[in-house]
């Protein structure tokens, strides 16, 4: 039973991690706070409660919690949302990242730290933790006001800075470098891989979740979606990068599909339990007296994290024309550290690549600003009022007139209509060529697995032929597109820059000649740039060049039709994925502080005591003053509900009303008296034969007549008279002497029912009464 002492150190753990996390939770604090004590607690630097055996295999089990935490990431972002959010606001988000960054690098030089040590910690500060922002958002009621929307958006566009920053620090801990000319190659890699494993994935990924839907039960389905995640984090780590990069980009490309909450659904209770093992393994490599002797280090950077990233946010978002006021609100919610935070400092610390007090170092900044947010977050309207108000006039001057110059430049781009008609074909060529790209330098590690399956059954060189060649096959599909859409950018731009000109008519040929001969220029030196030249594969190239023009000569046509029918199969996928619109995604909910009110949600528990009931039974508005103006069910949005909706456990409900009311209001609903719930009998659900006798009250009744006013619950499924079967009779069907009724329902109700139809009128109650 070589397992035991894994359960048992498992066991304990969770425990542990349970208990401190819902103390934790009871004293307003985030759960994650709960797991790093915990891991402090139970590891091996605390001797006396050193509960843990072996923290080598609670490692492995980390390392699971990390691909699931990735992937719930994830899941919160897509494409449609990246749109929904715009590019002002990635501007926003990435102007912030790189003020905290590059002051971070100063602070550490001032501090007398290398420059690893600098870049690791200004990594460390640049990413807020979208766990803890969620909840202290959710808690504090503004998660639908504008300055949350903002802080959510952020801290989901500063995930995907954080994956970025994940990779060039991967290839620093690898190679030990931070020169300049690592970072192209990094990012060209970067952009490579994910631009091909994001196609792929947006052509596989929703066919096979929908045949999985129609052909296999749930856990099946469960089974399949584990060996996607798991796949992709190991293809991933195959092409020099972290598995947390593979899980991730799995959850953004589910998120595209309409089976997401269903996935999410699933994987809730697995995403639990590893990722508390996770932030519980954190914690147990840290040493409290390690935390103490840094003490002074630790809370000086944590003071300088809570002035530095409010201030560089709300630069950010001022810089895209967002009030200062909401943009400085915004930004003291984005204060907190958390889960990439501690993926960074491990990765520095188990890479010897920064000293091992890094650990503590990131566990205690992640932890005083965790406990700092939601106090900054309750006043941060005071705060930013008070700051707005304090103003000179020469500041607010000043940004009124880059505000009103900002939205100048705004009209002018949508009247621009060059860049209407080319922004979509360029957005096209780019991806389009690190699909190439991709393919073409990850072709060896592609080669290495197709050798692996083939090459004890063909010689090498025929392998190799016909890899290239497949391979070229693949390729020119995209490679048309691409010059199609730059063919198309230099006709529209010959057009539009001779419009209005003398000599049009010459002019228009010659500029569109010489664009496109400029673009062939440098698809050919870009093609030459990621070819692998080398003496043992000029043939191989040489031998799919021709290829590519015999097919080019033969099948252009089908090649075009071919790509149009993939970016056709992609668009639908990221229109009709998760088109229904998340209550706690909405963009366009704006406060509208002049008439007092807010929108909070809460999610109804298992046990509530409203489950079951009616809209208009509750009677929200005569007793709080609420109103329940939307319901999302199972990630399906119900706006504004009739008063006869039911609502049912898991039910996401939005309020309506004052501070005060929707406070109340969200209470009531979650309230648990904790009385005896009745246990659902649908398992217990059968058919029974009742005979009709000769004396019964309900003889020559129709059958709605002789069920009105009963209350057995039993439905009638059909009627045997005379050897005629009527399945599913009409209420008007009338009972005759030896039917044989065949009744649905639980024993009991065919018990009460069959003691109804056997009894004789006299013996009625309302019969005695009269």
């Amino acid at each position: 039973m070589q397992g035991i002492p894994l359960i048992q150190d498992l066991a304990i753990l969770l425990v542990v991690a349970g208990v401190v996390g819902w103390l934790c939770q009871r004293l307003g604090l985030s759960v994650i706070v709960g797991f790093l004590a915990a891991g402090l607690l139970v590891g091996p630097h605390s001797p006396a409660l050193a509960l843990v055996g072996d923290v080598g295999r609670v490692g492995a089990l980390a390392e699971l919690g990390l691909v699931f935490l990735m992937f719930s990431i994830g899941l919160q972002l897509s494409l449609r949302r990246l749109q929904r959010l715009g590019v002002s606001l990635f501007l926003a988000a990435f102007a912030g990242a790189i003020v905290v960054f590059q002051t971070s690098r100063l602070l550490a030089l001032a501090l007398g730290w290398s420059g690893r040590e600098g870049l690791f910690l200004a990594a460390m500060l640049m990413v807020s933790s979208t766990a803890i922002i969620s909840r202290i958002l959710h808690e504090n009621g503004i998660n639908h006001e504008r300055p949350g929307q903002l802080a959510l958006g952020v801290s989901v566009l500063e995930d995907v800075l954080a994956v970025v920053m994940l990779v060039l620090l991967d290839s620093v801990a690898h190679l030990g470098q931070v020169g300049a000319t690592r970072v192209p190659e990094s990012l060209l890699m970067l952009g490579a891989f994910v631009a091909v494993a994001s196609i792929a994935g947006l052509l596989l990924v929703p066919w096979l979740l929908k045949r999985m839907n129609v052909a296999a039960d749930e856990e099946l389905q469960t089974l399949g979606m584990a060996a996607l995640l798991f796949g992709l984090a190991v293809v991933a780590h195959g092409a020099g990068f972290s598995l947390a990069l593979g899980a991730y980009l799995l959850g953004a490309i589910v998120a595209e599909t309409p089976y997401r909450h269903q996935v999410e659904r699933t994987f809730t209770g697995l995403r639990g339990v590893f990722s508390a093992v996770f932030f519980v393994a954190i914690g147990m490599q840290i040493d409290v007296r390690e935390l103490g002797r840094e003490a002074g280090l630790i809370a000086g950077i944590a003071a300088f994290t809570v002035v530095l990233r409010p201030a560089a946010v709300t630069a950010g978002l001022v810089l895209i024309g967002t009030p200062l006021k909401d943009g400085l609100r915004t930004a003291l919610t984005v204060t907190p550290l958390g889960e990439f935070t501690f993926i960074i400092a491990q990765l520095g610390v188990t890479s010897a690549v920064v000293p091992a007090r890094f650990f503590p170092l990131a566990v205690g900044v992640s932890l005083l600003t965790a406990l700092a947010a939601p106090l900054l977050t309750r006043r941060s309207e005071q705060i930013a009022g008070g700051v707005v108000a304090r103003l000179p006039r020469g500041v607010t001057t000043w940004l009124r007139v880059y505000f009103q110059w900002l939205e100048k430049l705004r009209r002018r781009r949508a009247r621009s209509r060059l860049w209407q008609l080319s922004r979509k074909r360029i957005v096209q060529v780019g991806v389009g060529m690190l699909f190439v790209t991709g393919l073409v330098l990850f072709s060896g590690q592609l080669f290495a697995v197709v050798d692996d399956g083939l090459g004890r059954h063909f010689s090498p060189k025929a392998v190799q032929l016909g890899f290239w060649i497949a391979l070229t096959l693949v390729i020119l599909a995209p490679l048309v597109a691409i010059w199609r859409n730059l063919s198309a950018m230099a006709l529209l731009y010959a057009e539009i820059s001779t419009k209005g000109q003398p000599r049009a008519k010459r002019l228009r040929p010659l500029i569109e000649a010489a664009l496109k001969f400029a673009a062939g220029v440098g698809l050919f030196a870009w093609l030459t740039a990621i070819l692998p030249v080398g003496d043992t594969t000029w043939w191989l190239l040489a031998v799919s060049g021709v290829v590519a023009v015999v097919t080019l000569l033969v099948l252009r046509r089908k090649l075009i039709l071919w790509h149009s029918e993939m970016e056709i199969e992609i668009m639908s996928t990221l229109e009709t994925g998760d088109g229904k619109m998340s209550v706690s995604a909405a963009p366009w909910l704006q406060p509208h502080t002049k008439w007092n009110l807010r929108m909070v949600d809460c999610t109804l528990p298992d046990l509530a005591d409203c489950q079951g009931k009616r809209i208009a039974e509750l009677d929200l508005r005569a007793r709080l003053g609420c109103t329940i103006v939307g319901i999302e069910r199972q990630g399906f949005m119900i706006p504004l509900p009739s008063p006869d909706t039911v609502l049912y456990p898991q039910d996401k409900v939005l309020l309506m009303g004052t501070a005060e009311q929707v406070r109340a209001g969200r209470t009531f609903l979650g309230g648990v008296s904790g009385l005896p719930v009745t246990d659902s009998v649908f398992g217990e659900v059968r058919m029974e034969s009742i005979v009709r006798p000769e004396w019964s009250r309900a003889a020559g009744r129709a059958l709605g007549q002789s069920l009105q006013g009963q209350d057995h619950g039993v439905q009638i499924a059909g009627v045997h008279r005379g050897g005629l079967r009527i399945l599913n009779p009409g209420a008007q069907e009338v009972l005759r002497v030896g039917d044989e009724i065949l009744v649905l329902g639980t024993p009991v109700q065919i018990a009460e029912f069959s003691a109804w139809v056997r009894e004789r009128p006299e013996e009625s109650p309302d019969v005695k009464a009269d």
